[in-house]
């Protein structure tokens, strides 16, 4: 999965949470996605692989 791919996911379930609870506003959507950014990037750091390393084991999961 590319990035794009992956933002693309991203959209999709931030849209679905959206219609779920109506009170999520982007803010939320877009602090939960900086939270994911940072821990990829602990990851990294930790780990010393790439983002895209990271992001085909999460999506392996």
């Amino acid at each position: 999965m590319n990035s794009d791919q992956l933002e693309g996911k991203w959209k999709q379930v931030k849209g679905e949470f959206k219609q779920k609870y109506g009170e999520i506003t982007d803010d939320d959507a877009t602090y939960a996605e900086g939270k994911f950014d940072e821990m990829l990037g602990r990851l990294q750091e930790k780990t010393g692989k790439t983002k895209q390393e990271l992001k085909y084991e999460i999506e392996q999961w």
